[in-house]
């Protein structure tokens, strides 16, 4: 019996008629508007990303080359041109030095700015930008701390004669800002003094003691039984305190008071008087009333010249209905007399 050939009944598949060819897979990083937005912005990275894209290699090549010159381009300049135009502004700055000079804010040539004058917290700030670290000290006869540095001013500026870190150190001789500075480091402050302002009007005295930056500056009566209204400039000063002369240490924190009388009116002997003073009352007899504290009594009731009276009595406050009390001792009647 004769046997079948080989692969009968399992016929063989015949080869395709085209031959299958892959495609390949593009990147994200392959896209043709990456690349050239690559070669644009930065060139080096757009060339690395045009030879591994799927261009052929001719468009590499000229990608490659014009995005060498885009950025090459901005580095082929003119160094002598530019010399001579930086040159330029120089020779019209030495000009205009050399013509109009201006006075050197240096102690001595090449070193450090001088800040005496200045805030020294901003002094201190200003020495640091200018490559200096920065100290101070009490520049008067006493040895007060700096707590606050925008409390204080610089009066004297020298080296420090040791260095704080590695930078060169300026040792600041200060005083409170409204002090003025001595006349040499560590000397007394020369402490503004009290003008005489009696027998000034108000406006005047106030206009002559603004300089001394006090707290506030006060009218009040120089009689006890008469109230100041609201504007006084045309009053005369009677009595002031500070007194005449004294030294202000501390101008903003202390207030001066100046006693006024209105116009036409005489300026009472000494202070605590009354401008209208009540009749005293006939003497009822008894004991005889106390001169030193200017009060009778009588009739179980008291009478009192004055507040001052009342305070060497030991009766002051009077109130309204007790031994003693009268309008004429309350000031602001408020039913309590001698209560200031």
């Amino acid at each position: 019996m004769t046997q079948p050939p080989p692969g009968y009944r399992h016929p063989q598949p015949s080869p395709p008629q085209y031959p299958y060819v892959p495609v390949p897979v593009r990147r994200w990083w392959q896209h043709p508007a990456l690349v050239i937005t690559a070669l644009v912005v930065l060139p080096p990275g757009g060339i690395a990303l045009a030879w591994l894209s799927h261009w052929s290699r001719t468009k590499k090549i000229i990608a490659t080359v014009l995005a060498g010159l885009w950025f090459f381009t901005p580095f082929l300049g003119d160094p002598p041109k530019e010399q001579k135009d930086d040159a330029k502004p120089k020779a019209a700055v030495t000009a205009a030095a050399t013509t109009a000079p201006s006075p050197s804010v240096s102690p001595s040539p090449g070193g450090p700015a001088s800040f005496v004058g200045q805030n020294l917290k901003k002094a201190k700030g200003a020495a640091y930008d200018a490559g200096y670290n920065a100290i101070s000290h009490d520049a008067s006869d006493g040895d007060v701390g700096q707590w606050d540095d925008d409390n204080w001013k610089v009066c004297f500026q020298t080296p420090a004669a040791k260095k704080v870190g590695t930078m060169p150190t300026l040792d600041f001789g200060v005083v409170r800002n409204e002090w003025p500075c001595p006349a040499k480091d560590g000397e007394p402050i020369p402490y503004p003094k009290m003008p005489k302002v009696v027998g000034q009007s108000f406006e005047k005295a106030s206009e002559q003691l603004k300089p001394l930056a006090f707290q506030a500056i006060e009218a009040e009566s120089a009689y006890t039984d008469v109230t100041v209204p609201a504007t006084v400039d045309d009053w005369t000063v009677c009595f002031q305190e500070p007194k005449a002369g004294e030294e202000v240490e501390y101008p903003k924190t202390t207030t001066a008071h100046l006693k006024v009388t209105a116009p036409g009116t005489a300026c009472p002997r000494s202070e605590h008087t009354e401008l209208h003073t009540d009749p005293t009352p006939p003497s009822t007899g008894g004991d005889d009333s106390d001169d030193s504290s200017s009060s009778s009594s009588g009739g179980g009731s008291a009478y009192y010249k004055n507040c001052d009276a009342v305070r060497a009595a030991d009766a002051a406050p009077i109130r309204r209905g007790e031994p003693g009390y009268r309008p004429g001792l309350d000031r602001d009647g408020d039913g309590i007399a001698c209560d200031r």
